[in-house]
């Protein structure tokens, strides 16, 4: 009869969020990941094979559990008003700490399939969120209406993307809560 595991997997998972936020993948070593999910070594390589499958699974959870939370605004396409609820609660998400999911793309991205799939699905939905939220704000007369919304959706995106770096270098600031009120500011329609 298999014994049942003595660990709670969300729970693992969260805490090693904190680790590859911390020193990212190639700088997390195994000893910390170990001993800061309660895990021994044995036990890990049973459960996961490898690092690199682990943050796999980390990425998933975190993605599950953190970014799909943020993403709800854009996925209830309320025009402008979805677009500044995201921006709002994705800067209280990233600050001082970054995107774990855009800080793995930036590390791995380039050698690693499957984190370029993982970061296209991202960031394919978030632009295709920021077009429905622009053509629903379009409709409701909240942007202007010469606006190419394919092009500023994109935009957008890049955002996400630029201020998940930025938000470990502006810290504790409010550097970003203005940028964002310069970026959302212009498309704005004239009442």
């Amino acid at each position: 009869m298999p014994r049942k595991a003595q660990y709670n997997l969300d729970a693992v998972l969260s805490q090693a969020i904190d680790v590859f936020l911390e020193h990212g993948y190639n700088g997390a070593i195994m000893d910390e990941i170990i001993a800061r999910t309660d895990f021994n070594r044995r036990g890990f390589y049973i459960e996961f094979g490898s690092k690199q499958t682990f943050l796999y699974m980390v990425l998933k959870h975190y993605q599950t559990a953190h970014l799909n939370k943020v993403m709800q605004h854009l996925e209830s396409k309320k025009g402008l008003d979805s677009i500044s609820a995201f921006f709002a609660n994705y800067l209280v998400h990233i600050k001082g700490k970054g995107c774990l999911l855009i800080n793995c793309i930036a590390e791995l991205g380039f050698n690693d399939q499957k984190i370029q799939e993982i970061g296209r699905h991202y960031l394919d939905r978030l632009q295709l969120d920021f077009i429905g939220c622009l053509e629903k704000a379009q409709g409701l007369g909240q942007v202007h209406t010469h606006i190419n919304i394919e092009s500023t959706a994109l935009q957008l995106t890049s955002y996400v993307q630029g201020f998940a770096v930025n938000a470990i270098l502006a810290g504790d600031t409010d550097e970003l809560q203005l940028a964002t009120q310069a970026l959302l500011g212009p498309l704005a329609a004239k009442q």
